[in-house]
């Protein structure tokens, strides 16, 4: 896999109440990730979200959290890749993942929803087409299932989410490669330096 992004999706839901939730931990990547290149995400007429232009790795790309709830992601995603012209091996979608512990962020090409209604309504979105990378940010699991969406929509313990915001930093380091292509370095650099002691 060689294709380059041009378009970096974080996801979360709206909303004070949510704000530094475990289930925004992708919106919370994008959020760092301007601040760190210093472009302001602004409200876009267009979309349903908050979106930016920035140059990474050498390379102009757009950013876009949606202002829509985590299960609607698709109705801001399919239509700014539709306007832009932007094919869905060309995105990267950031998301919190129940299956990794705090601290952990891996890359991913493609693959199912397993389970997480934002990746499920944009793999819709997009007309089944699942294709897209996927940058997954650990909060751990609660153990039970019946304990999911309480665990996602709260906020981490202290010390848990210095350990979610460290691999969110360790993400941004590797992103240059992966925008550009270069996924199995992307990967590897992040698997040796993507876990957060």
């Amino acid at each position: 896999m060689d294709a380059p992004v041009d378009l970096i999706v974080g996801l979360g839901n709206p909303g004070p109440q949510y704000d530094r939730t475990r289930h925004n931990a992708g919106a919370d990547f994008v959020t760092a990730l301007a601040q760190q290149f210093g472009v302001a995400l602004k409200q876009e007429s267009k979309f349903p979200g908050f979106t930016a232009r920035v140059i990474i790795g050498g390379r102009t790309l757009r950013l876009l959290i949606p202002s829509t709830f985590m299960n609607h992601s698709g109705r801001a995603v399919a239509p700014l890749a539709q306007f832009y012209s932007v094919a869905a091996s060309n995105i990267l979608v950031a998301h919190d993942e129940l299956d990794l512990p705090p601290g952990t962020a891996r890359l991913k090409i493609g693959g199912g929803h397993g389970g997480h209604n934002g990746l499920r309504d944009i793999i819709s979105a997009l007309g089944n087409q699942r294709d897209f990378a996927r940058l997954r940010i650990g909060i751990g699991h609660p153990g039970l299932a019946d304990d999911v969406a309480a665990y996602v929509l709260r906020k981490a313990p202290r010390e848990e989410q210095l350990l979610i915001d460290a691999s969110i930093t360790n993400a941004i380091e590797v992103l240059p490669d992966a925008v550009n292509g270069n996924w199995n370095g992307a990967m590897k650099a992040l698997h040796t330096n993507g876990t957060a002691l």
